[in-house]
């Protein structure tokens, strides 16, 4: 590759490495990286990064964005795994555990026992 000549793609292995590296990546770290790759290749790296990644053009420019600004501004908004909504065993108090009850309406009665109800 000549001086300041436009890359035509990195090699098989090295696009195989790269996208294997960039699934493991968490939160806002794959559009950054995906950011430093574009930038380092220059003319057509975001199309050819984006493509490569399986991204919108608009994460790299974004992730480029991000790189700019001083400091991280992922800093301590990065989740961990399973650190979403806890899951809970026991039932919140006053709740039927019923989804469908969403129409604010209260459930149908039960029939009374020898009220004439199915058997």
């Amino acid at each position: 590759m000549a001086e300041g000549s436009p890359m035509d793609r990195y090699p098989a292995d090295a696009e195989r490495r790269m996208k294997a590296f960039f699934r493991t990546l968490s939160e806002k770290d794959p559009r950054r990286y995906a950011a430093v790759e574009a930038d380092k290749l220059g003319h057509g790296g975001t199309e050819y990064i984006s493509a490569l990644f399986g991204i919108d053009p608009k994460t790299i420019r974004q992730g480029l964005a991000d790189l700019d600004q001083p400091g991280d501004p992922a800093a301590g908004r990065v989740r961990k795994k399973g650190a979403g909504a806890a899951s809970s065993s026991t039932p919140t108090p006053g709740a039927t555990g019923c989804s469908s009850m969403s129409s604010g309406s209260p459930p149908p009665a039960a029939p009374r026992p020898g009220s004439g109800g199915p058997t």
